[in-house]
């Protein structure tokens, strides 16, 4: 994977109205929550290479979820799982994410995935590519893991936003860039009210030296 460059002096860069704009526009043709959904409950099922476990989610705002499943160490991890689902499609505007750093283009917009993009100062040296108002790629570099996030498939809201509904991750190291792991993730959703809540959740990914297949199945959706 390629590695993000280290800019040599935050206060140097140069707020770019036109990347800032770009990203704006993409970022509000993202669907999300809308600003006064309270959260929801649901059952959830999930499915690891054919073992079954059963319990519940509790979804009060993208800092307060909850999982209750019977195997401790599988409720950690679907836990995590579900609270990135909820970061993602939690309200936010622009200004209070991306927004507020300084934003430039890098390059021309002659890569597969568009224009790349650079968000200084995030701790986490992160680029994007953007093409036809929507973000393509995710790359992030933190201390122990760098990730890209290839966004291939989406779906359109009643609201004319797009909804991701398929993308792949790939998880390398930081230092050498060599490559620890990828998951593809596939998703379907429900509309409930005016928000699409997560109906399932497939990830494919090697885990321990072996393929893992893992579904999440979320029903009985209730919202709070």
């Amino acid at each position: 994977m390629p590695q993000a460059t280290q800019e040599i002096s935050e206060t140097a860069v140069t707020n770019d109205p036109n990347a800032r704009a770009l990203l704006q526009k993409a970022f509000e043709n993202t669907a999300r929550w809308p600003a006064d959904f309270g959260g929801f409950t649901s059952n959830l099922e999930v499915n690891t290479n054919g073992t079954k476990s059963q319990g519940t989610v509790t979804v009060n705002s993208a800092k307060d979820v909850s999982v209750s499943l019977p195997d401790a160490d599988l409720q950690k991890s679907i836990e995590g799982t579900v609270g990135m689902i909820v970061v993602h499609r939690a309200h936010r505007t622009f200004d209070e994410a991306d927004g507020k750093y300084a934003l430039t283009f890098e390059g021309d917009a002659n890569h597969p995935f568009g224009q790349r993009l650079r968000i200084h100062g995030d701790n986490s040296s992160s680029f994007y590519y953007l093409k036809d108002n929507r973000i393509t790629q995710i790359n992030r570099t933190m201390q122990h893991i760098a990730f890209t996030i290839n966004v291939e498939e989406s779906a359109v809201t009643p609201e004319g936003k797009n909804l991701t509904i398929k993308y792949t991750v790939y998880y390398s190291s930081p230092k050498d860039g060599s490559l620890r792991n990828v998951e593809s993730v596939t998703d379907t959703h429900v509309r409930v009210g005016t928000a699409d809540l997560p109906a399932t959740r497939r990830i494919i990914s090697y885990e321990n030296k072996q393929v893992v297949t893992k579904t999440l199945t979320f029903t009985n959706h209730k919202l709070t």
